[in-house]
């Protein structure tokens, strides 16, 4: 008995391992989430957070007093038939204690508050403020957040918005960095 009881141990002990492997990142009721490398898949495009760090400076920018930077290395590939406006407003993070707190930001961008045409990246590794993402294209690049110094739990997360104003699913992808 003991013999043929082995085998259906291992298989639930296999089952059990793999459910605690993360999310699929396929949204389910309106939400998907993930971790550092997981794939998550939008209805326009697939996009994958590789890692991330803290620092005090990057590429010779330095964030304002109280604040810390976080650069999340990041790869976009599109999975839908047309081109895709995208911008730096697509990624937002989020940090704190409790989901839906409003603790947030978006990627730093230097240029004359509301008037997106004189934005621009403090660092050519970012992704670019405003850009095309075409059918089948993959982008690669970093997404710089200033963050409050002292914080180390982040999530990273991305909407679905469509042409009618309409909102679709939501993918976190969440993360601690040392």
């Amino acid at each position: 008995m003991t013999r043929r009881l082995l085998p259906l141990l291992c298989l639930l002990l296999a089952l059990a391992l793999t459910a605690c492997g993360g999310s699929t990142g396929y949204a389910e009721n309106g939400f998907a989430d993930g971790g550092l490398e997981d794939t998550m898949h939008t209805r326009f495009f697939n996009f994958t957070i590789h890692s991330a760090a803290l620092s005090d400076s990057f590429d010779g920018y330095v964030p304002q007093e109280g604040y810390q930077l976080l650069a999340a290395e990041v790869t976009v590939a599109s999975t839908f038939p047309q081109t895709l406006p995208m911008s730096f407003l697509d990624f937002q993070v989020q940090w704190g204690e409790e989901r839906g707190t409003g603790q947030f930001g978006y990627p730093v961008c230097l240029g004359e508050e509301d008037d997106f045409s004189t934005y621009e990246t403090v660092s050519d590794r970012q992704l670019p403020v405003l850009y095309e993402l075409r059918s089948e294209e993959t982008r690669e690049g970093v997404l710089l957040y200033e963050v409050p110094r002292g914080e180390t739990a982040f999530s990273i997360s991305y909407q679905e918005l469509f042409d009618d104003g309409t909102e679709g699913d939501v993918f976190f992808v969440y993360f601690t960095c040392p």
